[in-house]
């Protein structure tokens, strides 16, 4: 499929703030890509054009203005120096930019640290009617969340409990949504990211399937 990708800037309390759009020539469902805490490095534009080949519009706002963490230590630097609050509305003004291409529901996707962005998005925006983790949990408001979820987690995690992934997943079915989590054995936190070491190639293509598959059910 022929894809179009474009830089937007975005404006935020008066700052300019990069994102990164890719759409299928005739447009397609939305779908807000929120990146992991190394920044939005590559491999997240990357994610942008894979879901644009598969037909959605895929955006994903820079939550770090520019920065890219090469190393754990770095991310963790990062995440200390960051201001939640003015990420917060980044997010928000990434989801209605997106809002404004795409008529109808949206999905958005979240990577680790991202993940806890996409509950908020859908927490706050009854038109999220899908929402995808990959080994990333968090909390929200589940009653206010309207969006179907799907989890892609790994096994053994020392960055994300299976006890806090479990407790999120209770937390989700007893506020009565329907949410899928997937556990993939034998890998680690980043395994989708092809960048990292962590990186597990037939996990990372089910990954994929199963997003995919669900993205088109639900949007």
């Amino acid at each position: 499929m022929s894809i179009q990708t474009s830089e937007i800037q975005l404006k935020v309390n008066d700052k300019t703030v990069n994102a990164y759009l890719a759409a299928p020539q005739n447009g397609g469902p939305g779908v807000l890509v929120l990146h992991a805490w190394w920044g939005l490095k590559p491999f997240f534009k990357q994610v942008c054009d894979q879901l644009a080949e598969q037909g959605f519009t895929a955006f994903a706002p820079d939550l770090y203005q520019g920065r890219v963490a090469k190393t754990i230590d770095e991310a963790k630097e990062f995440m200390e120096q960051n201001d939640f609050e003015f990420m917060s509305e980044i997010v928000k003004a990434a989801n209605a930019h997106l809002t404004s291409l795409c008529a109808g529901k949206i999905g958005v996707v979240g990577f680790s640290m991202g993940s806890g962005w996409a509950l908020a998005v859908a927490e706050n925006n009854p038109n999220v009617s899908a929402a995808v983790l990959f080994y990333g949990a968090g909390e929200a408001d589940f009653s206010k969340v309207k969006a179907k979820v799907l989890g892609h987690f790994a096994e053994v995690d020392e960055w994300e409990p299976l006890e806090y992934v479990q407790g999120m997943e209770a937390g989700m079915k007893s506020a009565g949504l329907d949410v899928t989590l997937h556990l993939y054995p034998k890998v680690a936190h980043w395994f989708v990211e092809e960048d990292r070491p962590e990186y597990d190639s037939a996990s990372a293509l089910l990954a994929w399937s199963r997003t995919y598959e669900f993205l088109r059910k639900n949007l």
